[in-house]
């Protein structure tokens, strides 16, 4: 049986990572470092602020302490707030799809995003309330591809009502995300918001959109 449904947050709920490109790309300019849009997108979505900051100056061959890098994560999380406020987009069909389903099942969010980005997000598009939990970047120590973001909202689900990770459905737009979902024991339907079909093809289905998804089918083939 289906019982919970855990959400990505960026590239999912929210047309985001256009905006996180254009943060990461003003502080890491300013650390004379460069950041395509396509290098972006191969290569460092789905990683959250701390990891896409190491990724990239590990990449580089530039040392960087834990001391800069929360001083790097910071100015982008500024940056990145700021940009939010007059350009939050959130995907077509998405605020009609989640207070669909929270009528049946318990929804949670699992993002590598700051809490305050994501609360901020969701009470813009007036959903937060359908969120029972919200795991942030800030409650994890790893973030995707690990599992500890989806095996610690399966944690927090569990002190209110029992649920296990194969009555959990996660819906995601990287493969990071995919992997995340499938190794802490989840079904994963993704989202091709941000990658191609073929390119999601890891996760146990594809849809190009939320807007009227009928998960009835999902849960038929998975759940029943």
């Amino acid at each position: 049986m289906l019982k919970a449904i855990f959400f990505d947050f960026d590239g999912v709920l929210v047309d985001t990572e256009p905006l996180h490109l254009r943060a990461f790309q003003k502080v890491l300019t300013a650390e004379g470092l460069p950041l395509s849009e396509q290098d972006y997108y191969a290569k460092y979505v789905g990683f959250d602020d701390k990891g896409c900051f190491e990724a990239v100056f590990t990449d580089y061959g530039r040392p960087v302490t834990p001391e800069s890098i929360r001083g790097l994560v910071d100015r982008k999380a500024a940056l990145f707030l700021e940009q939010l406020k007059t350009n939050l987009v959130v995907y077509p069909g998405v605020k009609e799809f989640v207070t669909r389903i929270a009528q049946h099942y318990r929804l949670a969010v699992v993002s590598g995003a700051l809490r305050h980005e994501i609360e901020y997000s969701l009470e813009a598009a007036g959903i937060r309330r359908q969120f029972e939990h919200l795991t942030a970047a800030q409650d994890v120590r790893n973030g995707k591809p690990d599992p500890e973001g989806y095996l610690h909202a399966l944690g927090q689900l569990n002190q209110k009502a029992p649920v296990t990770a194969p009555e959990c459905l996660v819906i995601e737009d990287t493969v990071p995300g995919i992997r995340a979902a499938h190794a802490a024991g989840m079904r994963c339907l993704a989202v091709s918001n941000t990658f191609s079909r073929h390119e999601l093809s890891l996760a146990d289905e594809v849809t190009p959109t939320l807007d009227a998804y009928d998960i009835a089918s999902l849960v038929q083939r998975f759940w029943n």
